[in-house]
């Protein structure tokens, strides 16, 4: 599994590409509990960014935890994980934007501090990548607030996964100040 870089000129250029297409994400997957990740940004926690935006039609103001990371031995393969709680705050979602050409049947897989957590299958591929959604429970939210990094794996073949090493730092802040 290749390593990531979180340079930030590369973060966020490939962050202003994906965010581009991640608006059409949301309005497909969840049109009443979208978060419209294109909007400003709100606050920055430690690798973390809240962006929010008020989508069409939306009586208020919707907010996503972001980050990205490319893939440091593929300049073309990136990865976008969004948090955000549902529009009526019962839920807590994580969204995750993989590259096109992913093995969809291999899902998303998930490692925190190099412990394997499991894999969450893709639920829609776009034009900008495919989407695995997990909702999250207390249990796994205390682990990304406790770990130091994330690790998510896709794979190009059976055989070949790819790891995107993904800093926790700020998470835990960032996903206390989502309204």
């Amino acid at each position: 599994m290749g390593p990531a870089r979180h340079t930030p000129l590369l973060r966020r250029s490939l962050l202003a590409v994906l965010l581009a297409g991640l608006a059409g994400v949301f309005a497909i997957i969840a049109p009443t509990e979208r978060a419209l990740a294109q909007g400003a940004v709100r606050s920055v926690h430690g690798d973390w960014q809240i962006r929010c935006d008020t989508p069409p039609g939306a009586k208020a103001e919707q907010c996503a935890l972001i980050q990205s990371v490319v893939a440091e031995d593929r300049s073309n393969a990136g990865l976008t994980v969004i948090i955000l709680k549902t529009a009526d705050q019962k839920s807590k979602l994580m969204r995750v934007v993989a590259p096109l050409g992913v093995l969809l049947p291999s899902g998303l897989g998930l490692k925190l501090d190099n412990v394997d957590v499991g894999r969450a299958g893709f639920v829609r591929c776009l034009p900008n990548g495919c989407v695995a959604e997990v909702v999250m429970d207390d249990k796994l939210l205390g682990q990304l607030r406790t770990a130091k990094t994330a690790t998510f794996i896709i794979f190009e073949t059976p055989e070949e996964g790819i790891g995107f090493p993904l800093s926790l730092n700020g998470l835990g802040e960032g996903y206390d100040k989502l309204p």
